[in-house]
């Protein structure tokens, strides 16, 4: 009697963790799951990637590996972090870049050689010029989209702050507060803002998703922000006061830029002011006199006759 109470006893213990270890996991692997789609989603490498009627879709597979061969080791993840930075536009993937890398360099490299080629070291020049232009054409186009990306999130981070502040204090909570600015709003920022929010939606914490914003930007202002809000939620600290303290900094720095971007117009107006504006100057207000003075000393028939 009991032994069958001691074994039934054991039994429903197994049943229970077995319940309660089993749909941990399965979320814990939901979670995974989400997150890999997340990523997939906005990285553009899941397998609704490719598209039948995406003209990049035919690029040929030889020209990835020709890039591939002239770029040093893992060039597919310091492609991908460029593409994170300037937000993975449509239809872009590390591989697709590659391609475009290897057939701009034959291309080029080719009319290069037409150019020159009645003249065998005009044709050598023009082979490596064109080759070179064509292989590093493609990164130069990425680094500028992500630098203009990083120059919007800098420039509407104080308005976003000012909103997320007067949300907080209106009584929402951060995160909400956090999805009401993505709504409202627009540009990169509110989209980094609606990733972080999806992946706090779905399991991932707070911290770890504003870190996520972070290492997809290049904005010393996002990541001091990013930074307050870590160490305020792991303190305890209020994080309206935070919040107000941030937005202020934010503004008194968007200020200082617009003076330092001032302060440089004199120097950038110095170089059309002397080579342009100056010469015709001296032109207008000279130029009668010598033209007397040449009169004068050659006579009606002389130089300027």
């Amino acid at each position: 009697m009991f032994l069958g109470g001691a074994l039934v006893a054991i039994g429903l213990a197994i049943a229970m963790l077995v319940v309660t270890v089993f749909p941990a996991r399965s979320t814990r692997r939901g979670v995974g799951v989400a997150l890999a789609a997340i990523e997939q989603r906005y990285s553009r490498r899941g397998p609704g990637a490719e598209r039948a009627s995406d003209p990049l879709a035919a690029l040929p597979g030889w020209s990835r590996g020709l890039a591939l061969r002239l770029s040093p080791s893992g060039i597919a993840s310091t492609l991908q972090r460029r593409l994170d930075l300037a937000g993975n536009p449509g239809r872009w993937t590390p591989d697709r870049i590659l391609a475009v890398k290897g057939l701009g360099m034959l291309v080029l490299a080719l009319l290069g050689t037409l150019y020159g080629l009645h003249n065998f070291g005009l044709l050598i020049l023009g082979a490596a010029l064109g080759g070179t232009m064509g292989f590093f054409l493609p990164d130069v186009l990425l680094y500028n989209a992500a630098k203009k990306r990083q120059a919007r999130i800098q420039a509407t981070l104080p308005d976003a702050l000012d909103m997320l502040t007067i949300c907080v204090e209106a009584g929402l909570g951060f995160d909400a507060a956090l999805g009401r600015v993505a709504r409202n709003t627009k540009g990169p920022l509110a989209a980094e803002f609606a990733r972080a929010l999806q992946e706090i939606q779905i399991g991932k914490t707070r911290s770890a998703a504003l870190r996520g914003v972070v290492d997809r930007t290049t904005v010393p202002e996002l990541r001091a922000f990013v930074s307050a809000i870590v160490q305020a939620s792991e303190l305890g600290i209020a994080v309206a006061r935070v919040l107000r303290e941030q937005a202020k900094e934010m503004r008194l720095r968007r200020r200082q830029r617009a003076e330092e971007k001032a302060q440089k117009v004199p120097v950038k107006l110095m170089v059309p002011l002397i080579f342009c504006l100056l010469p015709a100057l001296f032109v207008s207000a000279i130029g009668a006199g010598v033209i007397t003075i040449a009169h004068t000393f050659f006579g009606t028939h002389g130089l300027f006759g």
